[in-house]
């Protein structure tokens, strides 16, 4: 017996150490990269978090390693049994290189997805999540996009090189050891690697709840808030992988019941809209311009405050059309992707917790403007210079009720294709105002442009006619608001331009220069635009506008007689008065008058967004009317929303 204990602790030896501690040594440098990269993570997007101090950083890593446990066990779920289960023929060469290649594998694809965020947390700012596979499954051009961005962000895939490299060479070499001998030899060396194996069955069940207390939960991406002072620093403590696999087969939503009773819910908040007996309906013809991540920030008239600052804006036409509009100072989108934008603007159902068109709950009957225009003999359409089916925008148009859909099948002209995301967005608003000359009026019909967008290029023969300012999107914002010029121009010479009703808005804002446009709430401002060819309902109001605030707000217009279900209000008969949300972080953010509340199970920030623009002075618990108020709409907005998203009641039947 005891010759078979001794060969069972020289057989637990690799090149002169224990197997056990060669495999903590390798995790050991796992986890040094996950910390690594998420050093880098923050350096990388360290503009966005200018709050941070030192401390602070520390905190947010110390709490980062128990998201990183999480998130390294479950890459791990296979490597980890197969080296530590007490079968002889881990010792197999074979084996032990099929070992070596699963560890290097998958740890360098989790590695790998923290740095693609490096770069990618600017359009989003939150960390991936398992959605992204949902969001581009669609798209037909992945190798020349996923091409793209190694070529333009080279330095991110140099790093991922590295860090593959470093995972190979403290792998180490294995070596072929010899079985052990007799009966004895094999009780011993099998009964004994039982032990390590319970101690590491107890260390995954710990790691991957995220501690060993009974009252324990599994951690979610919420849990990070607790190492932050803002709730947009919960990206730096998460990492991509743990982002990912914890929102795999996930149901977004779930009911609560903060309001007992309907009645008492409805007297807070309620998205039926009644319909205005007192107006006259009008058969004005609806068009929607969704620009390409068309930030506020980018617009000179939306900006005069930054004038002393050196500001520039990189729209004229839009500037000169924004006199002759009613605008609103104050507009947010309700989402920070593409396909949050289109159940935003077009049937006013924000992004909360999840996309819709992504969630569970994307088959649900929808209202929208085609549907309500639609049954009153609207002509109905939209338009995406896209491959079809890019974004899932066709699915959505059909479920929202367009019933013509124009992408880049429809569009005869190749050569307009920038070769990576769409036709160019001057051929393409050409062609749009000529097929809707060709539409029977009354015609409601959107369009989403795609010039405006990585890799950030304009066509041959524009390049150095728009200014490139500090940032490679600028030169495109111009591109295309000479795109959108030369649509209007193409349109007034048309006999249904003066009856037409103009929306102008983006899908979300992009890139950011000035520190106002980096701040929690400065990364959905984007344009709200409405234009009406002699009206006088025009100005730049002082006022809060969003995305789904636009539906209703043009059925409003139109005078529009039946009830229908939106999140957002008429903007000229406001119901709920001066008030906005969006979700980004785990937290809700809801703005009412001249406040907005943050908010992710508790209320957690309170700031006055106009006087301060960068959200420095927190003034939680100041005013705890305003606040109690706030809190009690904000839990009302999210009862009705998830309620009605579960049980299918997006319509008024």
């Amino acid at each position: 017996m005891k010759e078979a204990w001794n060969n069972y602790f020289r057989d637990l030896k690799i090149n002169g150490k224990n197997l056990y501690i060669v495999e903590l040594r390798r995790f050991a440098v796992v986890f040094l990269l996950f910390s690594a990269t998420r050093i880098l993570f923050y350096l990388f997007n360290a503009s966005y978090f200018p709050e941070i101090t030192f401390s602070g950083f520390l905190t947010i890593l110390a709490g980062g390693l128990k998201f990183d446990t999480t998130a390294i066990i479950y890459t791990n779920l296979l490597y980890l049994p197969l080296a530590f289960f007490p079968f002889y023929f881990r010792y197999n060469n074979g084996f032990r290189r099929f070992l070596k290649y699963l560890f290097i594998v998958t740890n360098g694809l989790a590695l790998g997805a923290n740095c693609a965020d490096f770069i990618y947390y600017q359009f989003t700012l939150r960390r991936t999540t398992a959605t992204v596979f949902k969001e581009f499954q669609n798209e037909t051009n992945m190798l020349s996009l996923f091409g793209k961005f190694i070529i333009d962000y080279w330095f991110v895939f140099i790093i991922w090189i590295a860090i593959i490299a470093i995972l190979v060479i403290t792998y180490g070499k294995t070596h072929k050891t010899s079985k052990p001998n007799g009966f004895k030899g094999h009780l011993v060396y099998f009964a004994n690697g039982l032990v390590p194996l319970l101690v590491l069955a107890t260390l995954v069940v710990g790691g991957v709840r995220g501690g060993f207390k009974h009252s324990t939960r599994p951690i979610t991406l919420s849990n990070a808030g607790q190492y932050v002072k803002e709730p947009k620093e919960v990206a730096i403590v998460l990492n991509t992988p743990f982002a990912i696999f914890r929102t795999m087969q996930k149901q977004s939503l779930q009911k609560v019941n903060y309001y007992a009773t309907q009645e008492e819910l409805e007297a807070v908040y309620n998205p039926v809209i009644m319909p205005d007996s007192t107006a006259t309906q009008q058969n004005l013809n609806v068009v929607i311009l969704i620009l390409e991540s068309f930030g506020r920030e980018y617009i000179g008239a939306y900006n005069q405050h930054l004038k002393t600052s050196g500001y520039n804006g990189y729209t004229p036409f839009l500037d000169s059309l924004i006199t002759e509009s009613l605008a609103f100072r104050y507009g947010f989108s309700n989402g920070r992707k593409s396909i949050d934008a289109m159940p935003s603007v077009l049937a006013s159902i924000p992004m909360m917790v999840e996309p819709f068109v992504l969630t569970s709950y994307s088959g649900n009957r929808v209202n929208s403007i085609a549907s309500e225009l639609g049954s009153l003999g609207y002509h109905t359409s939209f338009f995406h210079g896209a491959p079809n089916g890019s974004m899932g925008f066709q699915a959505f148009a059909n479920v929202a009720g367009f019933k013509e859909y124009y992408g880049l099948n429809e569009y005869e002209n190749t050569s307009d294709f920038d070769g990576m995301w769409g036709v160019w967005d001057e051929p393409f608003l050409q062609y749009y105002a000529n097929k809707l000359n060709g539409f029977k009026q009354p015609f409601a019909s959107a369009l989403f442009t795609v010039s405006s967008h990585h890799p950030f290029r304009v066509p041959e023969q524009y390049e150095g006619k728009f200014p490139k300012g500090e940032l490679a999107i600028h030169q495109c914002i111009g591109y295309t608001d000479h795109a959108l010029k030369r649509f209007f121009e193409t349109a007034k010479t048309m006999p249904w331009f003066e009856n037409t009703l103009f929306v102008i808005t983006a899908d979300h804002a992009n890139e950011p220069f000035y520190p106002e446009y980096k701040t929690n709430i400065g990364v959905f401002a984007v344009p709200i635009i409405f234009y009406k060819p002699g009206s006088t309902q025009k100005g730049m109001r002082m006022e809060l506008a969003q995305q789904i605030d636009i539906m209703p707000t043009v059925l409003g217009y139109l005078g529009y007689q039946k009830p229908f279900v939106a999140f957002g209000q008429n903007l000229l008969k406001r119901k709920d008065g001066d008030m906005a949300i969006n979700y980004t972080a785990s937290t809700y953010q809801l703005f009412m008058d001249d406040m907005v509340l943050l908010y992710n199970g508790k209320a957690n920030g309170l700031y006055s967004y106009r006087s301060d623009s960068l959200l420095q002075q927190n003034l939680l618990n100041q005013y705890p009317d305003k606040e109690h108020a706030m809190e009690q709409k904000l839990k009302g907005i999210i009862q009705q929303y998830n309620q009605r998203m579960i049980d299918d009641k997006l319509r008024v039947e």
